[in-house]
């Protein structure tokens, strides 16, 4: 994961689970919509396909930060799934063997049924790793 300086006071934040053909996520072009929503875009990549969605907008509501942060906090594991929905945008975590999350990003173009959906698998070391990604996160959505 890295955030990567675009302009002036502007990052992206790029998650690639380990390997080279791992899974990347990549989230771009922030705006703030107001004071209550933020912007921005996701594109995925894994095995060959891209999906992109071009504005997914969170709210203080919907906090994805303070997602992350709860899977940072819970270094040693945690029993399930922990899933955090947006109407474009859905991660399901799960705790996996060897002390990695594995974060599942999926993609879709409508909430509702007959649109295209798309999910991939980025695999985090639980201790730093997540902790670096939920800072990373948190940054992201609060930059400007």
């Amino acid at each position: 994961m890295s955030l990567i300086e675009v302009g002036p006071g502007q990052v992206e934040l790029v998650l690639r689970g380990q390997g080279v053909l791992a899974a990347s996520v990549r989230l771009f072009d922030w705006s703030r919509t107001d004071e209550y929503e933020t912007a921005f875009a996701v594109e995925a990549v894994a095995d060959g396909v891209r999906a992109r969605l071009d504005n997914v907008t969170v709210t203080v509501w919907d906090d994805m930060s303070e997602f992350f942060d709860g899977l940072a906090r819970d270094f040693r594991g945690w029993d399930g799934e922990r899933v955090w929905i947006n109407n474009h945008l859905v991660l399901t975590a799960t705790f996996g063997s060897g002390g990695h999350v594995h974060l599942c990003w999926t993609l879709q173009s409508d909430f509702f049924p007959g649109g295209w959906k798309s999910t991939v698998t980025t695999v985090i070391e639980a201790g730093e790793g997540m902790t670096a990604v939920a800072a990373d996160v948190r940054e992201f959505l609060s930059q400007g």
